[in-house]
């Protein structure tokens, strides 16, 4: 077993970068080995596998997936994090092959070599979009393990009718199939950060339209959440010109211009972007 970072070590690492976690970075860092080697047992991870690391930070994570052998492609926008992280894992596993990008996630288009898992402990103020950009610019993933702000993971996971179901998850579901795979205490972070998070796990599927169709959709369903209480007709006339044009697209897709957003799929949603 590999040697992993326990609060001590957290903290010793802290102190050495100076550094003060920030709310605005969502930097919540993981003191528990055990949480870790849970979270890379159920990303399945196996030896070999090139995986993809959001917000690596000091490294709790990045150690947790070098332990089973595979490789560590760590995207990490803070600089001083970025450049100890390789001094970290050289002092704690020095065969392990890892790779730090110093970058903002949301802009990286390209990763070396072809990453087919994503496993991250998502920073709670972009994790939405993160994941969304990823699935969107690397088909080569195929699965994934997020840790996420439970409210928003279970939002992520939930399907049509449910009082959570709303835009992030018929996002979510043009990728994939996602699920929620358990909570996790906040004693595991330090700081304690003041809600708690859940374990969010993914797997790729074709998708099921071209990507001018994705956008067409995309548009549709930001329309129909943004003003959730209203029929379909009146939610999706900023978008379709008017009522009457909303409500012609609609039953031209089969669906009732009575309903509301929450009750349609990823597929239903496709169906209005296509319908003419």
């Amino acid at each position: 077993m590999a040697k992993l970072l326990g609060p001590a070590e957290i903290r010793d690492l802290a102190e050495l970068l100076g550094l003060q976690p920030t709310k605005k970075l969502g930097q919540n860092f993981v003191i528990d080995a055990n949480t870790v080697r849970r979270i890379v047992k159920s990303a399945a991870v196996v030896s070999g596998e090139t995986v993809v690391e959001v917000g690596p930070g000091l490294g709790s994570l990045t150690l947790g997936l070098l332990e089973v052998g595979a490789s560590v492609v760590a995207v990490e926008i803070d600089k001083r994090l970025a450049e100890q992280l390789p001094i970290t894992v050289a002092q704690l596993a020095p065969d392990a092959q890892l790779t730090v990008l110093a970058e903002d996630a949301l802009r990286v288009t390209e990763l070396p070599g072809e990453s087919s898992v994503l496993v991250a402990n998502l920073p709670y103020n972009v994790s939405v979009p993160v994941l969304l950009h990823f699935l969107e610019h690397f088909p080569t993933v195929e699965r994934g393990l997020v840790m996420v702000q439970a409210e928003v993971g279970e939002r992520i996971a939930a399907g049509p009718g449910s009082k959570v179901y709303g835009s992030p998850s018929v996002k979510a579901a043009w990728y994939g199939e996602f699920s929620t795979a358990g909570k996790v205490s906040r004693q595991v972070f330090w700081p304690v950060p003041n809600v708690d998070s859940i374990l969010v796990r993914f797997d790729r599927r074709a998708q099921p339209g071209t990507e001018p169709e994705r956008l067409a959709t995309f548009e549709l369903v930001d329309a129909a959440f943004q003003q959730r209480r209203k029929m379909l007709r009146q939610a999706l006339s900023v978008v379709l010109g008017d009522s009457a044009a909303a409500s012609a697209r609609l039953e031209a897709a089969g669906i009732a211009p009575t309903a509301r957003g929450e009750e349609l799929t990823v597929a239903d949603f496709l169906a209005v972007a296509r319908a003419r």
